[in-house]
């Protein structure tokens, strides 16, 4: 697991796993997974956990409004 960078780059492989805080953010090529919580606290540390989280959120935006075939949905495999 490493740190986000400036340059996340949403649905774009399968191997982006980082923390913000405790919430553990996972990039993948249909979907980005967010598991856990954050403290977005009134104080420098919560502030950077604030922007982090806006980066993820940013670069998840800008990559679906790109995609000019958006499905209306798509099916996640369930885990047996």
């Amino acid at each position: 697991m490493s740190s986000i960078t400036k340059s996340f780059m949403a649905y774009e492989n399968e191997t982006d796993s980082f923390l913000i805080d405790n919430l553990t953010v996972e990039n993948r090529l249909d979907r980005i997974s967010l598991h856990g919580s954050v403290e977005i606290t009134k104080d420098i540390a919560g502030l950077e956990h604030a922007l982090k989280l806006k980066r993820v959120i940013d670069a998840s935006i800008e990559a679906l409004k790109r995609d000019k075939q958006l499905p209306e949905r798509i099916q996640i495999p369930t885990c047996l």
